[in-house]
């Protein structure tokens, strides 16, 4: 009967998805709280991170075998590389829409905490937890700057992607190919730099994963 009712208010906390505190408060009857959410969340972000920057590498490695195209199906070739961009885009919006979810349990987690501090009586014990509010606080804005940081790079590199693909599109020929290859130079650095910024960002997201897991045993 428990397990029933545990399914049943789960599933009441995805239908109330789009209302926040509802899924919130849906979630902790089920033992789900949101320390455990934020964690998830993170978790998440931190692999759409993973997966936009094979999705990145991947975009990088199709355009530089249509700028290098030999010989055969030219058209096909540029079909991979447009797949490629389309997928690298819909990685993006990924990781923006995971990071979002991050923000929105870590503002709700944050305004709890300081709530339930202001009714704790024992001054000693409301200190200290004021402190660990603080800390974690602090570690979670680290985190957002260098997921924001990361997430701001990529906009600029779908743009350049957009722009040349949409120039070979009606120009699609030898010579228009060689006219965009210092394009693609600049486009490498950026993806290049891209990955890096990930590689910082996805540390950052371990280090809070594993300072919230810590907290929580």
């Amino acid at each position: 009967m428990k397990q029933l009712l545990s399914l049943a208010l789960l599933g009441s906390a995805l239908l109330l998805g789009g209302c926040q505190s509802a899924y919130y408060g849906a979630m902790e009857k089920v033992g789900y709280h949101k320390r455990d959410i934020m964690v998830d969340r993170v978790k998440d972000a931190k692999e759409s991170q993973e997966e936009a920057q094979q999705q990145f590498s991947s975009a990088l490695e199709e355009m530089q075998a249509l700028l290098n195209h030999d010989g055969g199906d030219l058209e096909k070739a540029y079909n991979k590389a447009k797949d490629e961009y389309d997928s690298a885009q819909s990685a993006a919006d990924d990781v923006s829409n995971r990071i979002d979810k991050v923000e929105d349990v870590a503002e709700a987690l944050f305004d709890e905490w300081q709530a339930e501090i202001a009714e704790i009586s024992k001054a000693s014990l409301r200190s200290k937890s004021q402190s660990k509010l603080k800390e974690t606080r602090r570690n979670y804005e680290s985190l957002m700057r260098s997921m924001r940081r990361a997430e701001s790079k990529m906009p600029p590199i779908l743009t350049s992607m957009k722009d040349n693909m949409l120039y070979l599109k009606h120009n699609l020929n030898a010579q228009t190919i060689g006219a965009i290859k210092g394009e693609f130079t600049s486009l490498k650095t950026d993806i290049t730099g891209l990955i890096k910024e990930m590689n910082r960002s996805i540390a950052e997201s371990n280090k809070f994963i594993a300072a919230m897991e810590a907290a929580g045993q």
